[in-house]
């Protein structure tokens, strides 16, 4: 009883964790290339192991899309997404500031 306890708090960890860190995922996954919100969906649930909502998945890529860091455009039946130069110098700013995110983390971690 104990471990399937400690799976959930773990699971719900992870969760969370994603969710809060959404926006630079789907920037950094950007960079690779255009996605649909399905294709964020998939791709969240295959790397991370959480399935998320297309209802929280859509809001994050129109949220990103009215902060300028993404562009969104249909293409046929589906809305596509690719990273704007705003977008892909935020991503530059996360990833530049990496070390400090990890010294932060450890400080909680090490409490």
């Amino acid at each position: 009883m104990k471990n399937l306890t400690k799976n959930n708090i773990l699971e719900k960890l992870r969760r969370q964790t994603v969710k809060s860190i959404m926006d630079i995922i789907m920037l950094a996954e950007l960079k690779n290339g255009t996605m649909s919100g399905y294709d964020a969906i998939g791709y969240i649930h295959n790397k991370f192991g959480v399935l998320l909502s297309s209802g929280t998945i859509y809001s994050h890529l129109y949220a990103l899309e009215r902060d300028g860091l993404i562009r969104g455009t249909w293409n046929r039946t589906k809305r596509v997404y690719e990273l704007t130069e705003k977008g892909e110098q935020t991503l530059e700013n996360v990833s530049s500031e990496n070390r400090e995110i990890l010294s932060t983390l450890k400080k909680v971690l090490n409490h």
